[in-house]
């Protein structure tokens, strides 16, 4: 097995993750296996109880796992399922040393950094080894080189190194390369002084990734592999792309960086196969239509915060040809001016998840306006019950409807916490998360979307539909057209005479791929094509 590490200096949100996935595509297209997992130096123990504002969206995958959104990179970029072996943060580390010492495991020795902190997270670079099949494993060591809490993890897997061998362990090191305008140059100190401060530690990267958003000519090249100790070719150029992350690979390997990597971990290969991949980007590039789609939230400043529910809909755009114009609404604009000033000459309206009453309202005058106006409506996990309780109030006629999270006196409480959750206390992974089954009923557009009566989909929330209201709501034009297997919980809504109106409780954008998009995204992204009149 060989294993890749990859670095970051200067600066941090570098890419290196977007690098390590793209790494991780090249490779696999090569006919590897790959398995790419994250180490976070922070202390929470996992982001899922972080403000999107400070971490981004949280992704969640089939085991439940909450965890650092460039796990999202590496399931889009590879054909990989991770699980809550790849990420791993300080919190865990420390809390498994902690736990051990605790309970006598380290038989009364002094408990330090080195060797027992550096062990801990070793040991989980081999549980990954052991227990997911792989030729290669690329681990992301998140922050910066210098950072204080980062320094176990680089010692940990500087030990790694020397205990497998350089021809089985890589170092690559994503750095910035400054432009600075008013004199018109590129500047490579902050990059020598990122090296310089790794090798201090012990670490010699055999790959330099150069962050850059001008072009790096020879003389450049030479200049880092001189002050750097690393050879010419092993300088890699990573320039910002012009039109979508997904041409970072392609970029990379005209960079010659699988060759390079593979030559370096003498790792024997054919070519990689990448006709589909430049296809799909193709497609991104060069569309043949165009669509506005409004999503509606509360975290809107935020790229990162909907980073995935973005990504799906370029997946299912480029599957219909079709470039997505994002517009990106927040909720509270809404609530003070009025769904029509925001909402008129979109396609599609889209309310993704979130906690909070903030810009409720507002997101719920989003789902009226789609509702009447028979724009096509995607509500996921809270755009869902804002779907609900929207149709509870101005189609039954309950006017106070609401979900108890915001009003927990509602006289129309239609959606509210189970029993089991009323009882907890603990935020973190207490959440009903990860992989859960739903049934599809035939003869709706959820069963129509998928072509199948039975899905498996990845969920995080606290709230649920309150199937007391579900006989009244359905006597008139709302549907529930997925439920758990046990018919007890309300998985995906509908509207039975609107063009497209479909809300889930789960988040399918967990689940969208290059190549692959997501059903209901790609229902989505075509209804809205059909109501330009562009299909």
């Amino acid at each position: 097995m060989k294993y890749i590490f990859v670095t970051g200096g200067v600066v941090s949100s570098l890419g290196k993750g977007l690098a390590a996935a793209s790494l991780g595509t090249l490779l696999e297209h090569r006919g590897l296996k790959v398995i790419l997992q994250k180490f976070d130096p922070y202390l929470n123990v996992d982001p899922g109880t972080m403000n999107p504002y400070e971490h981004g969206e949280v992704y969640v995958l089939d085991d439940g796992a909450e965890t650092d959104l460039d796990l999202g990179h590496y399931e889009r970029f590879t054909g990989t399922n991770l699980s809550k072996l790849n990420n791993l943060t300080s919190g865990q580390v420390y809390t498994n040393v902690l736990a051990r010492e605790r309970s006598g495991g380290y038989l009364g020795s002094t408990v330090q950094v080195i060797p027992h902190v550096t062990n801990e997270i070793k040991e989980r670079i081999r549980k990954v080894a052991r227990e997911m099949t792989a030729d290669v494993i690329i681990t992301e060591i998140g922050g910066t080189v210098g950072d204080i809490e980062g320094l176990p993890f680089l010692e940990a897997i500087r030990q790694f190194g020397q205990e497998v061998g350089q021809d089985n362990c890589l170092f690559i090191h994503t750095t910035l390369i400054i432009y600075m305008r008013a004199a018109g140059e590129l500047k490579t100190k902050p990059t020598q002084q990122s090296i310089a401060k790794l090798r201090e530690i012990g670490i010699s990267p055999g790959v330099v990734l150069c962050r850059t958003e001008m072009p790096i000519d020879q003389d450049l090249k030479d200049k880092i592999s001189l002050f750097c100790n690393v050879a010419p070719e092993a300088v890699i150029e990573a320039r910002d792309t012009k039109h979508s992350i997904y041409e970072v690979p392609l970029k990379l390997h005209e960079e010659k960086l699988d060759d390079l990597v593979c030559r370096l971990l003498k790792i024997d290969t054919r070519p990689p196969e990448l006709t589909r991949w430049k296809q799909f980007v193709q497609r991104i590039i060069n569309p043949s239509h165009h669509v506005r789609i409004a999503v509606v939230g509360k975290y809107i400043e935020l790229n990162d915060a909907y980073k995935s529910i973005y990504e799906s809909l370029v997946h299912a755009g480029a599957a219909h040809d079709t470039k997505v114009e994002v517009v990106k609404i927040d909720a509270e604009n809404i609530e003070k001016a009025g769904a029509e000033l925001y909402l008129t000459g979109v396609q599609g309206i889209l309310v993704p998840g979130g906690f909070g009453d903030r810009g409720t309202e507002g997101k719920i005058a989003a789902c009226r306006y789609a509702r009447e106006n028979k724009i096509p409506y995607f509500g996921i996990c809270l755009g869902m019950q804002i779907a609900v309780i929207e149709y509870a109030r101005n189609v039954c006629g309950w006017k106070e409807a609401n979900s108890t999270e915001f009003d927990k006196v509602t006289p129309y409480p239609v959606v509210s916490l189970l029993e089991e959750q009323q009882k907890v206390t603990q935020k973190g992974g207490s959440m009903r998360l990860g992989a859960w089954v739903t049934d599809l009923l035939p003869g709706t557009k959820a069963y129509d979307l998928y072509h199948s009566a039975t899905i498996t989909e990845r969920h995080r929330h606290r709230y649920e539909f309150n199937s007391d209201f579900k006989e009244r709501m359905e006597a008139h034009d709302f549907l529930i057209s997925g439920t758990s297997p046990d018919g007890a919980l309300a998985e995906i809504i509908e509207l039975k005479s609107h063009p497209f109106f479909v809300a889930c409780q789960f988040h399918p954008e967990l689940l969208s791929r290059p190549n692959h998009p997501h059903p209901i995204f790609y229902g989505f992204v075509g209804a809205a094509l059909r109501t330009q009149g562009a299909h």
